[in-house]
C-alpha cells in the first residue's frame, strides 16, 4: 500500500513539474513575442522619423520647426524625435538655430527665420520701405509684424518684432508671399508705419500707389489715420505741380 502512494505521490510531482514548465515555457514565448514585436515597432517609428526628417532636408524651405516635423507625421514620438534631431545636428547634417528651429545649415534665409520665430507674422515696416525707396536711413535689423513686440538676436542678425493689433495682423490685404515667408506690399508697409507712428516722416513717396494705400487703409480702423493719410497725398499733389 506504502508503495502506491508512493507511486501516485512521484506521478503527481512529475505532473506538477510539467505543469510548470509549460507555464514557464508559455511565459517565455509571450515575452520574446512582446520583445520582438516592440522592436518592430521602435524600428519601424524611427524609420517613419528618418523618413519625416529628410523629407524636410529635401524641401526647398531653408528653415524649419520642429512643429513642421512633429505635424508631417502624427504617429512620431516627440521626444524620439527630439533625440532623432539632436543626432542630426551632431552628425553635422541638421543646424540648430534657435529653440525649435532649425536650417540645413548656417546659409538659410534671414527672411525666412524671421516670420517663424513667431506666427503669424509678416517682414514689414523700415525692411520693405527701404527696399522699396520710400524710406533712405539703411537698417541691418529685419522688422517683423506680429503679435507680441521683442528683440532678438541670431547668427549675429538682429530681429525687432512689433506687435499690431490681431484684426490687422490676420488681414492678408496687402500681404505678399515670397518664397517661404510673408512679406507686406510696399503700401501696406506705409500703413503699419503710420498706425506705429504718428506723423512719421518718410523720404520719398514717389513709389507708392495711393489708390493701393487708400483700398488698405480700411482694415486699420483708426481715425487718426484716416485724417493724417490724406495729407501725405496733399504732399505728394504739391510736389508733382
Amino acid at each position: 500500500m506504502a508503495l502506491i502512494f508512493s507511486f501516485i505521490s512521484h506521478q503527481n510531482t512529475r505532473r506538477k513539474a510539467q505543469v510548470r514548465k509549460t507555464i514557464e515555457f508559455k511565459r517565455l514565448k509571450k515575452y520574446y513575442e512582446l520583445k520582438v514585436t516592440l522592436r518592430v515597432t521602435f524600428n519601424s517609428r524611427m524609420s517613419m522619423e528618418k523618413a519625416s526628417i529628410l523629407k524636410i532636408l529635401r524641401s526647398q524651405a531653408s528653415v524649419f520647426s520642429f512643429k513642421d516635423i512633429l505635424l508631417s507625421n502624427h504617429d512620431v514620438n516627440p521626444l524620439l524625435l527630439k533625440r532623432r534631431l539632436n543626432y542630426y545636428v551632431k552628425k553635422g547634417e541638421l543646424y540648430h538655430i534657435r529653440r525649435g528651429l532649425y536650417a540645413k545649415d548656417k546659409n538659410y534665409d534671414r527672411l525666412e527665420l524671421a516670420t517663424r520665430v513667431f506666427t503669424p507674422s509678416y517682414v514689414s515696416f523700415e525692411t520693405v520701405l527701404r527696399e522699396a525707396g520710400v524710406i533712405f536711413q539703411y537698417y541691418s535689423t529685419i522688422f517683423v509684424a506680429t503679435y507680441q513686440t521683442k528683440e532678438i538676436a541670431c547668427d549675429g542678425q538682429a530681429y525687432s518684432f512689433r506687435k499690431i493689433k490681431d484684426t490687422i495682423l490676420t488681414n492678408s490685404a496687402g500681404i505678399e508671399k515670397r518664397g517661404f515667408y510673408f512679406i507686406a506690399s510696399k503700401e501696406r508697409a506705409f500703413l503699419d508705419m503710420l498706425y506705429l507712428n504718428k506723423n512719421y516722416h518718410f523720404d520719398n513717396l514717389s513709389p507708392l500707389d495711393f489708390k493701393k494705400v487708400l483700398a488698405l487703409l480700411p482694415i486699420y480702423n483708426n481715425k487718426r489715420m484716416a485724417k493724417e493719410v490724406p495729407t501725405y497725398f496733399k504732399d505728394v499733389d504739391a510736389h508733382t505741380k
